[in-house]
Formats: structure tokens, sequence, C-alpha cells
């Protein structure tokens, strides 16, 4: 592993652990994605202002839980998600995860690159494939320096994001007449209050399953906790809350095309330049992780390969896949909750990496995803919590019984 300083096949050292700021500036620029903005202009115009901050706050508040246990697991393991993997799942088993939350973030990657040109160019004329290489490209190059490079660019992106598009919707209200003018708006096709609170908890949480890829670099557990509750508890509701006013006021959820709309072009495509590139270089390292466990390979090299394949697919990937990945993302959330109880349960067993012994493929954890997923969709109630759940509860109680089952087969052969 020498030279690898994105440590991808082992624990990372204390003497490569990063500071609480700047671990919390990666992890907004995480969060500070356009998708949620048009989250949250879908739950502006369907909710009540009431009914909107409850669901934001409710919904981010599962979230920064679910992730605060991930990232705790990763700060004080080392590990990424896909080494975590393999305690639960077993070596070769973890390639699942792994090709699960690899695969769509290379997707979700090439989706964001055609995020960014296609409104650029309706509003300039560019051509869009030259932007499309020309930020494809940029963003490739940037996640080859690994951590370092997305903590200086998200300390850029995260103050101009939270600057500009907070002055865009301060202008936005004002030119309703105020806030008490966006407080009586009664939405016309009112969304039902679960079916808004899945849609909260249901916009990060494949990403935020990846939480201890960023967060490993945390010198303390807490220290990681109360970073991750910032980005996903505060940082996601920013973004819910931006997209909210826009679509109220202008009929615009994304931040860039209000600001585009109030004659503020410039700002605008620095704001969706700045908010897709820093999500964007996030999924592409967090791909790099997935792809180095499975192949054994230098997740560096594996992350640039990642971002080209993404960039000359990003408008096929923009139209034809976004339901596909989106499919992908239901059989994410299980996995976060199987890595989850299987640290509560083995703990003991995360603390030397270097010495442990993993099976080759747990089967009670591949059969807990697919339980996870039917759970999530069959059952009441908020769909990636019983995924979660689903998840983590099958996997406490097929792990015992199909490994005692294994374990008295071998000892009477």
């Amino acid at each position: 592993m020498a030279g690898d300083n994105n440590y991808s096949l082992g624990p990372v050292p204390q003497s490569a652990r990063k500071g609480v700021i700047s671990l919390t500036m990666v992890m907004l620029g995480l969060t500070f994605f356009s998708a949620s903005m048009w989250t949250g202009g879908t739950l502006g115009t369907g909710l009540s202002f009431d009914d909107f901050f409850l669901a934001v706050l409710i919904g981010n508040l599962i979230l920064g839980i679910y992730t605060s246990f991930l990232g705790y697991i990763g700060a004080s393991s080392g590990l990424s998600t896909h080494l975590l993997a393999r305690f639960s799942f077993g070596a070769k088993g973890s390639w699942l995860p792994s090709l699960l939350l690899g695969g769509t973030q290379v997707g979700w990657f090439g989706v964001g690159v055609a995020m960014f040109a296609i409104p650029v160019h309706k509003a300039t004329g560019i051509d869009t494939n030259l932007l499309i290489i020309i930020s494809g490209l940029l963003m490739t190059v940037t996640v080859y320096f690994g951590i370092a490079a997305l903590m200086i660019l998200s300390a850029i992106a995260v103050p101009a994001i939270a600057l500009l598009g907070g002055y865009s919707v301060f202008e936005a209200i004002d030119s309703i007449g105020g806030l008490e003018n966006l407080q009586a708006i009664t939405p016309e096709q009112p969304l039902n209050f679960s079916t808004a609170l899945a849609l909260v908890v249901g916009s990060f949480i494949s990403a935020g399953t990846l939480t201890a890829d960023f967060v490993r670099f945390g010198k303390k557990p807490m220290g990681a906790v109360m970073v991750t509750m910032i980005a996903f508890f505060l940082g996601n509701s920013l973004m819910f809350i931006f997209g909210a006013a826009g679509a109220a006021v202008t009929g615009q959820a994304d931040i860039s095309e209000v600001m585009i709309a109030q004659g503020l072009l410039i700002p605008a495509i620095i704001v969706l330049g700045l908010n897709i590139w820093t999500t964007n270089d996030n999924a592409l390292y967090a791909s790099g992780l997935g792809f180095s466990n499975v192949t054994g390979w230098s997740s560096k090299h594996l992350s640039m390969i990642n971002g080209i394949i993404g960039t000359l697919c990003a408008v096929w990937l923009y139209n034809n896949f976004v339901g596909w990945l989106t499919f992908l993302s239901a059989a994410i959330p299980p996995i976060g909750g199987i890595i989850i109880a299987d640290f509560l349960k083995n703990r003991h067993r995360y603390k030397d990496f270097a010495n442990a012994e993993f099976k080759s493929v747990n089967w009670a954890a591949i059969i807990g995803v697919a339980i996870g997923v039917a759970a999530g969709h069959l059952l009441p109630g908020i769909v990636p919590v019983n995924a979660v759940l689903g998840g983590a509860i099958s996997y406490l109680m097929l792990d015992p019984l199909l490994n005692r089952q294994t374990s008295t087969r071998a000892t009477h052969a």
C-alpha cells in the first residue's frame, strides 16, 4: 500500500487523521447537491409551510442518526465502507456492496456532469458536449489528489454556495413581499406527509451509506458523529430550504435556475458548478474505494478511470439511466443497516483489521440485503427506514442460524 494516501485496502493511521473543520467541509460538500434542492422544491409546493419544516427536520434527523452510526464505525476503525463490509458480508461477499455502491456512484457522477452542462448550455449557448468534457475532466483530475483535494475544494465551495444561495433566496422572498406571503401560500396539489418524509430520507440515504469513506479520517469517533450530524441534519436541510423557497417564488427548485431568472448568470453558473463538483468528487472517490476492494488495485487510478467513463456516458446516463440508478439505490440502505448491526454485535473484531479473519461469503448478509429491499417496498411506513431495519434485523437473526449450521456441518465432516 505504499503511496496509497486513500488507504483503500487498510485503516487510516492516526498520523493521517484530519480535524473536525476540514471533515465538516468535505461532508457539507457531499450534501450540498442540486438533487436535494429539487426534492425541496417538490416538498415546498406540496406541503404547508409548517409541514414542510417538520418533514425536513424529522427526515434529516433520521438521516443524521443513520449516517452518524456509520461515521462512528468508520472513525473508530479507520476503515472504508467496503472494508467494513468484509466483517459482515465476508471477503468476497463484500464485493456485492462494493459493486452496488461503486457502480451507482459512477452513474450518479455522469448524471451530475450532465446536470451541470445542460442548464449552462441553455443559459449560454456553449456546446453541451464541450461543457461535459471540460467539467467531467476537471472533476476527475481533482479526485486524483484524494481527501486533501476534497477538503480544499469543499472549503471554497461550501461558503460560496451558502452565501450566494442565501442571497438569492432572500431576494426571491423579498420579491413576493416578505416571509408572511411565503407562509400564506397553500399547495395546489397537497403531498401526503409520510410520502414527503420518505422523499427527505430517500434523497441521500444511498450516498449517506458511504459516510465511513470520508469520516474514517476523523481523529475521534464522536467528532465524526458531530461532523455527520452537521452535514446531514443542517446541510441537507439548508438545500431543501433553498429549493422550497425558489420553487414557491419562481417555480424553479434549483438555486442556479432561480439565480438565472434573477439575472445573476455568472453567480448561478459558479454555484451550480461548485454544487455538483463537490458531490461528484465525493462520489468518484467512493467509487474508487469500492472497486479497489474488488480488484485490489489502487483506488486513485480506479477513480480516474471511473471519472472518464462517467464523463463519456454522461448524456446517456442522464437520459436513460436515472430510473435504473434509483432502483439500484434501493438496495443500498440495507447494506448500511447490516454493517451497523454487525459492528454492534461484534465490535471487538473491528479493532485489529490486519489480523482479522473473514468468511469468504456470509450468506446471512446477502439474504439480509434482499429482505431489506423487500421490507422497504412491502411494509407500511418510510421506505428507506424499513429497508435499513429490515436488513439489520434479518441479518441479526440469520447470521447465528446459518453460521451455526455451517459450523455443525464442518464438525461432523
